[in-house]
């Protein structure tokens, strides 16, 4: 399964946390295009059917199906640049330790 790191974490409850945005807000990923997968990240009021709902540190990632298979040995990390920008990556889980 999907794990959220905490700058991730962090990074989807700033999002989320908007006071416009109803409470069961989260980040829904989703495959796109073919071959090799490619995601897009949207925020949405609760997951669609059949979604994989991840939730770690107060954080909710809704992952489409295709997405959730693609991902379930894969980790959700995040950062802030510079100029203030945010990004998501996904990279391959840590080992136990």
């Amino acid at each position: 399964m999907l794990t959220i790191t905490d700058n991730a974490a962090s990074a989807i409850r700033s999002l989320t946390s908007q006071p416009d945005l109803p409470d069961d807000t989260g980040l829904r990923i989703m495959t796109q295009g073919e071959g090799a997968p490619s995601f897009q990240l949207a925020l949405t009021q609760g997951p669609a059917a059949g979604d994989q709902v991840v939730e770690e540190g107060g954080a909710r990632v809704f992952l489409e199906p295709a997405a959730a298979g693609a991902l379930e040995d894969k980790a959700l990390d995040a950062q802030v640049t510079d100029q203030g920008d945010l990004s998501f990556r996904i990279s391959d889980q840590a080992p136990p330790a």
